[in-house]
Parts: C-alpha cells; sequence; structure tokens
C-alpha cells in the first residue's frame, strides 16, 4: 500500500490530450462575433459623442469608426445584422451539440473564487485547453448575457415605438440607453482581460486559429 501510495505521489502530471481543441463552427463564429462586437463599440463610441448621456464625458474621436454620425449608424446597423444571426447560430449550435453543458456547466460561486486566486497567484494550470476553468465559464457566460442586454438595450433605443413594452422594462427610453452604455462598457472590459489572457497562454489563440 504505501509503495502504491508513493507512486501515485510520484507520478507525472497527466499530459493535455492531443488532437482538435475547437471545431470548425466554433471558430468561426467567435472570430465573426468578435469582428460584429468590436465594430458595434467602436461605432457606438461615435454614436454616443454625437449624443452624450454623462455631461462632458466624450470618446476621443481617433478610437471611433464611422467619421460622422450618419457613417457610425450605418457600421453599427450592419455589425448589429452580424452579430444577432452568428451569435444565435452559435448558441443553437452549443446547445444542440452539448458543447453549451459540457464546456461551461457546472460552475459555482466557490469554484469561481477558488480559481480566480489561483489565477491572480499565477498557480492556475492551463495544461489541457480543453477544459475550461471556473474563471473562464465565468467570463464567457457573463459576456454571452452581456451581449443579450447589449441588443436587447440597443432595440430599446432604436425602436422604441414598436417596442413599448421592451423600452419600458428597461427604465424608459433614456434608462436603455444608460442600461446600453453600461453594458457595452462591461464588453470593454472583457475584451481587456481576454486580450491579456491571450498574452499570458499564446497557445489558447493558436487553438482558436487552427482548432488544434
Amino acid at each position: 500500500m504505501a509503495t502504491s501510495h508513493a507512486l501515485r505521489e510520484s507520478a507525472p502530471p497527466a499530459k493535455p490530450q492531443s488532437g482538435a481543441i475547437h471545431p470548425l463552427w466554433v471558430r468561426v463564429t467567435h472570430w465573426l462575433n468578435a469582428l460584429a462586437a468590436i465594430v458595434m463599440m467602436l461605432s457606438g463610441w461615435r454614436i454616443y459623442n454625437a449624443s452624450p448621456i454623462f455631461p462632458g464625458f466624450r470618446f476621443a474621436p481617433e478610437i471611433t469608426l464611422g467619421g460622422w454620425l450618419g457613417g457610425a449608424l450605418q457600421w453599427h446597423f450592419a455589425a448589429m445584422w452580424l452579430l444577432v444571426f452568428n451569435g444565435l447560430l452559435y448558441l443553437a449550435l452549443n446547445l444542440a451539440s452539448g458543447r453549451f453543458m459540457r464546456k461551461f456547466l457546472p460552475i459555482s460561486p466557490r469554484a469561481v473564487l477558488h480559481d480566480l486566486i489561483a489565477a491572480l497567484t499565477g498557480k492556475l494550470s492551463h495544461v489541457d485547453l480543453r477544459v475550461y476553468n471556473a474563471v473562464q465559464k465565468f467570463a464567457y457566460l457573463f459576456v454571452v448575457c452581456d451581449l443579450i442586454v447589449l441588443v436587447l438595450s440597443g432595440l430599446a433605443i432604436w425602436k422604441s415605438v414598436q417596442f413599448p413594452l421592451l423600452r419600458e422594462l428597461m427604465g424608459g427610453y433614456d434608462n436603455a440607453r444608460i442600461v446600453h452604455f453600461f453594458a457595452m462598457s462591461l464588453m470593454a472590459a472583457f475584451i481587456v482581460v481576454h486580450l491579456a489572457m491571450v498574452a499570458l497562454v499564446p497557445r489558447s489563440l493558436v487553438a482558436m486559429l487552427r482548432g488544434r
């Protein structure tokens, strides 16, 4: 018993499995969602500047997209349709294939806190890119929910008269703009953190490009 226990203690850590990590449909929809979200964010900043919610706060024109209000609106709506249809396809394929349950669930506050502390102290393992840690699960579920809020609040602003119930659920037209602004801010924060994590684990970028 003691010998077998010692062998188990001295055994090397399991190596990550080889083969595909992300199927083609995951990679395509991921990059299209990323493109649509970034275009919507940059053009949205230009739209915001035309009628600021918060007095005295504007985005630098150099980091906005569209050049002027009309151009920004065109970019924004074009990216919106891409985000909606591609996002629905992404969710549908995740649910139909069972990938959503395998990758993102289960998740608990305790697991998120544990893995967050491990990440901040440099002790979080990224050996097997197939397995999402609790922080990754939370971040991806969060951004999906945030994008849904972005689309719904944007719809309440764009078609306020046609969707009065949605507008009232947002607290009225002006509050819908505030909800949209903060949902956009959270998405921008997610992108920054996501890029920082990719820089720390560059293999994850290769996997999302090649699938392996």
